[in-house]
């Protein structure tokens, strides 16, 4: 009898969630309001760190910007200030190093508050093969990419779960979706952040702490200078992504505590296929759409924001 009602739980809700999912792709869901909020953004020297930066700004939020770029760093501080942020605070500060992250988060937590929303948004790209990578540089990408999200979530999840109010942020990458050649250090870490993000989603679930939100946003290339060179077979598939256009999309998805973002939209149907056909047809319209060949011109900066 409980297999039965279980069975019936089960299936009530999925087509519930699953009518829920259809209507919202109608009615856009409501947005939640970020004024007050303390924002947290790592790699907000540059780029879409910056970008989301202002906007939270601009919303009246209170903007904690991180960046190992002093002068980035500097310069956004200026313009979140003229953007209306309510107030703004700028570290320095080395995601690549535990001790560094812990260092300035408790400084943060002293001189600002508790932060509400957490944006692990610092990476770097090597663009090598797996055999020309040297080994500094992947132990790099990792500690940046992955192991940055572990000491940030561990400094500031506590006093979102003590007053079940947050949200978790992980800018990851279409390549922590599908693996691409020549970022075998990459893909590695944004799977890895991808993962991490949605098994900390599910343990705030378990906890009963609906009100810690997750968003995880996983772009194809953006044109920040990280992924200059590359280029897909198909524009019009897998375009080259506008830094406003992704941010505005990423604000969107926060304040909608929409749970996974892709850009562009292609993308949730391409890693469909992967998962439906036989690795070999996979791999066959990976090439038909220049995924094997999209980093045979790479000369990114190797830094994100």
């Amino acid at each position: 009898m409980n297999f039965f009602l279980e069975t019936l739980k089960v299936t009530g809700l999925f087509f519930y969630y699953l009518l829920e999912s259809l209507v919202f792709l109608i009615v856009p869901r409501r947005k939640k309001d970020v004024s007050g909020e303390i924002v947290l953004v790592t790699g907000a020297g540059s780029g879409i760190g910056r970008l989301l930066s202002l906007k939270f700004a601009s919303l009246g939020s209170t903007v904690v910007l991180w960046d190992i770029n002093e002068e980035g760093l500097k310069e956004t501080g200026k313009l979140a200030t003229k953007n209306g942020a309510a107030r703004v605070h700028t570290y320095v500060c080395d995601c690549s190093k535990r001790q560094d992250i812990y260092r300035v988060a408790d400084q943060v937590k002293k001189e600002v508050g508790d932060v509400t929303i957490l944006i692990n948004n610092a990476g770097i790209v090597t663009g090598k093969t797996f055999m020309d990578s040297p080994d500094s540089l992947v132990e790099k990408t990792m500690e940046v990419n992955i192991m940055a999200h572990f000491w940030t979530y561990k400094a500031f999840l506590p006093a979102m779960i003590a007053s079940n109010h947050g949200h978790l942020v992980s800018i990851a990458s279409a390549a922590g979706l599908v693996g691409v050649n020549r970022l075998s250090d990459y893909c590695a870490s944004k799977y890895g952040a991808v993962g991490f993000a949605e098994s900390i989603a599910l343990e705030m679930r378990d906890m009963g702490k609906n009100g810690v939100k997750t968003t995880v946003v996983c772009p194809f290339v953006i044109n920040t200078g990280m992924f200059d060179g590359c280029e897909a077979k198909w524009q019009t598939l897998l375009p080259i992504l506008e830094p406003e256009y992704v941010a505005e999309k990423i604000m969107t998805a926060i304040r909608q505590d929409q749970e996974i973002l892709a850009l562009p939209r292609s993308v949730y149907f391409l890693i469909a296929l992967k998962h439906m056909l036989p690795v070999k047809a996979a791999v066959i319209f990976a090439e038909y759409f220049g995924v094997m060949s999209l980093m045979n011109a790479f000369k990114g900066q190797g830094k994100r924001d």
